[in-house]
């Protein structure tokens, strides 16, 4: 049980980060209901769900890749870009508002479950942040604490389990928050989603040009 309350509060210590992953599952569930914030929601899973599996079999060969000096240089590069890049293709698609507050006259082009779960899954892979932390978390608990598979599985499901449960409770709020927004309020939510995705991959250059 403490393992499982361990990954616990790391879970929840990543749950409420305010990162790309957070305003994707935001923007999906507000203008598409709560389908569409879980498949974003599920790309993340799967994601954060495969590092699991990597750095617990194959951490010495992972570390030995990270230290690499070109290593942080190519996956920083290539995260700001896809982050950029769906900021910019979030800003560009922005629909278009009319005077009336009625969602029933306001339409938003809805993007397949798929698109959904592929932008989680590329803004989670891509971040330099995810990757590192899977690889400290099995540095210095798992290796370190000499926990067993059967430890393991309870620490990492402590904190996978958390992260499901948090970021399916953001899509249906996002689907809750929608009832009091007018069509106004949802071309400016596209526009700050858009808008941080933009600073958080200029932001993730300019750390990765300049450490």
């Amino acid at each position: 049980m403490d393992l499982i309350w361990q990954g616990i509060k790391f879970g929840l210590a990543l749950s409420i980060l305010v990162g790309p992953i957070f305003f994707a599952i935001i923007q999906a569930g507000v203008e598409e209901g709560v389908r569409a914030g879980t498949a974003v929601g599920l790309g993340i899973w799967i994601s954060d769900f495969l590092f699991i599996i990597a750095v617990y079999f194959g951490l010495s060969y992972i570390d030995k890749i990270a230290s690499s000096e070109s290593f942080a240089l190519i996956i920083g590069v290539g995260g700001s870009i896809i982050l950029a890049g769906f900021g910019l293709g979030t800003l560009i698609t922005a629909p278009k508002v009319g005077n009336t507050p009625q969602w029933s006259k306001f339409e938003v082009k809805k993007s397949s479950y798929l698109s959904h779960w592929t932008k989680g899954f590329l803004i989670n892979t891509v971040n330099p942040f995810t990757f590192f932390f899977w690889i400290g978390i099995a540095s210095t608990v798992v290796v370190d604490g000499e926990l067993n598979k059967q430890e393991a599985l309870y620490f990492f499901g402590g904190i996978l389990g958390t992260i499901i449960i948090t970021d399916f409770a953001k899509a249906v709020l996002a689907k809750r928050i929608r009832q009091v927004l007018r069509p106004v309020h949802l071309m400016w939510l596209r526009r700050i989603s858009g808008g941080a995705l933009i600073v958080f991959g200029v932001v993730l250059l300019v750390r990765v040009l300049w450490m």
